[in-house]
């Protein structure tokens, strides 16, 4: 569905030497199919036509056009000479557009029916999609099946039931997963729903070589069969994996055997472990090399000539304190008590004064601190403590210093 035409605003000496062939687009891209443009109307993509249909008509949307269309037939070995393609009819109108309109309003009931018949009847197969022609005349009912079906009774129900002329055409579950569309691990479109079009067969050895973890929730898509995509980096990682010795899954030293588990070919690596540990040691491919040709001569090495692995990622800065709130630190805190200690200091050092002008000299601590001993921890007093009441009498021996004492 998303395929973009770079020649579209190529301009052409000759309009009648271009492409005649358009593709035509049928259920929001799930089919597309080749017709004939002998009006030599000039169609841009997105637009709606009528085409020939199955003793009626049908309406699609125009997908691609002008030079790009030769090469998508020359892909499929169509010759643009061919007489079974059929024409375009015109642009659609109001009328075609309700009818179509009309009729594809009517495809989700009829696949719940069919579904429910085929249940009856007791058939092997799985009703994937239902198309219906614009007109309402034939119907193409796609399903899913392992083995061979006989629908022939089914046709008749089905033709009987819905008034159409029906249709059965077999697919696979990557087809059915194209038809229903999706999101897939990469976050874009399904390939199969877009421009994937020839399904190769994908095996777990495309995992293996490319040193994917053998995890079928990983490794599947959304069809439940292998991810298309597995195959797409494999040739190079067959080019590169050339270069790294065969044979070299198992290497005899002096401590024992040792075994291959991974190979790099970023690095030009392979990674090999010890029955005895579970470290994992690096080692060249000229390495691997020279304990090979030492094991065939029958000499064990005293032990694997590891490589040094530098790992490019960056070393992580431990961001400093910035205090972007406009909030105290505790450094600030620890500086305001060591000032008023020290003026508290400065105060006891001065000589002595009449007991009544060092009763009046002698300062309150502040309202919110408590003092609990001599060089206790200061704490604060809760807000709803009422400060001890002033004595009266003067006469009284002034307070001793606890931290005289």
């Amino acid at each position: 569905m998303n395929v973009h035409d770079w020649l579209a605003n190529l301009p052409f000496s000759d309009p009648e030497s271009s492409c005649r062939i358009v593709e035509i687009s049928f259920n929001h891209g799930s089919r597309k199919d080749y017709y004939r443009n002998n009006s030599l109307q000039i169609f841009e993509k997105g637009e709606l036509v009528s085409v020939e249909g199955v003793s009626g008509f049908d309406v699609g949307m125009v997908s691609l056009t002008g030079e790009l269309v030769r090469l998508q037939l020359k892909k499929h070995g169509i010759k643009e000479e061919n007489p079974e393609i059929k024409k375009i009819l015109r642009r659609a109108n109001d009328t075609d557009i309700s009818k179509w309109n009309e009729t594809k309003s009517r495809e989700k009931d009829v696949l719940i029916r069919s579904r429910a018949i085929a249940r009856q009847l007791k058939v092997d197969l799985k009703m994937a999609e239902v198309e219906i022609q614009a007109d309402g005349r034939k119907a193409t009912f796609f399903y899913i099946a392992d083995d061979r079906v006989d629908f022939r009774e089914l046709i008749k129900v089905y033709a009987s039931e819905f008034k159409v002329k029906v249709e059965m055409k077999q697919i696979g579950a990557r087809q059915e997963a194209g038809k229903v569309g999706g999101i897939g691990s990469c976050g874009r479109e399904l390939c199969c729903s877009t421009w994937l079009t020839d399904f190769k067969s994908v095996n777990t050895n495309a995992a293996r070589y490319q040193n994917l973890s053998i995890n079928q929730t990983k490794l599947s898509g959304q069809c439940g069969r292998l991810k298309c995509c597995l195959n797409y980096e494999l040739d190079t990682y067959l080019d590169a994996l050339q270069h790294f010795p065969d044979d070299a899954e198992v290497l005899e030293v002096t401590k024992g055997r040792a075994f291959l588990i991974k190979k790099d070919i970023f690095r030009n690596l392979m990674w090999y472990t010890m029955p005895e540990s579970t470290k994992h040691y690096p080692l060249s491919i000229e390495g691997v090399k020279k304990i090979q040709a030492q094991n065939k001569q029958g000499i064990k090495p005293v032990e694997l000539e590891t490589v040094e692995v530098i790992s490019g990622k960056p070393k992580e800065v431990e961001p400093e304190f910035v205090d972007v709130v406009g909030q105290i630190s505790l450094r600030t805190l620890e500086r305001n008590t060591q000032k008023r200690r020290a003026r508290e200091r400065g105060q006891q050092n001065r000589p002595a004064q009449n007991p009544s002008q060092r009763q009046g000299n002698q300062q309150r601590p502040p309202s919110g601190i408590k003092k609990e001993g001599p060089r206790g921890p200061q704490q604060q007093r809760p807000m709803n403590q009422q400060r001890p009441p002033k004595p009266n009498d003067r006469r009284q021996p002034p307070p001793q210093d606890n931290r005289k004492k």
